[in-house]
């Protein structure tokens, strides 16, 4: 089996297991973290399914000020976009809420990038949807990255990795922040 075949079953089966056992967490707690309280501006997203909630995370940090873009699928990219926390500006689409209105023009201002996904290794490199969006935002940006995740979700096992994979520099659950060097 090669890699992309081997990460295709580990999507699976994380789906199943998530799906298993999804509970409701808070990342409240994140916005007292150095990175993200010293940031004027951040890139999240919105949770969608069994993901781990960002509602009260997202409301927080429009609460303190911070300018938070949320992401759009263009082409195969991620283009980003200012969210002012309005479920009326959001649209579903391909397994995320995009957000309405006219994308930033300098990605270089986003100062903390938090991402979805399934698994994360103890080196920092993640499993996620599959679609490789995140990765390639990652690739051009030089903000600290914080993938959130379920309390079982950190993989004692080094997670297959291709050469476009991009390790994180933290990871976090409802409890936990755990920080990855490289």
């Amino acid at each position: 089996m090669g890699i992309s075949e081997e990460k295709a079953s580990l999507r699976t089966r994380y789906r199943r297991e998530r799906n298993e056992r999804y509970i409701e967490h808070s990342f409240a707690h994140l916005a007292t973290l150095p990175e993200i309280s010293d940031a004027a501006t951040i890139a999240s997203y919105v949770s969608y399914g069994d993901e781990p909630d960002t509602t009260e995370l997202n409301a927080l940090l429009i609460s303190m000020g911070k300018s938070l873009l949320l992401p759009r699928i263009a082409g195969q990219e991620l283009e980003w976009v200012n969210w002012n926390g309005s479920q009326e500006t959001l649209q579903a689409k391909k397994k995320i809420y995009e957000p309405l209105g006219q994308a930033i023009t300098n990605s270089s201002q986003i100062e903390v990038i938090i991402v979805p996904a399934l698994r994360i290794d103890r080196r920092g490199y993640r499993l996620g949807q599959g679609g490789g969006y995140y990765d390639r935002a990652l690739k051009g940006l030089s903000a600290w990255s914080i993938g959130l995740i379920h309390p079982d979700e950190i993989s004692s096992a080094d997670l297959p990795i291709e050469e476009w994979d991009i390790p994180l520099k933290a990871a976090a659950t409802t409890d936990l922040v755990l920080r990855f060097t490289s």
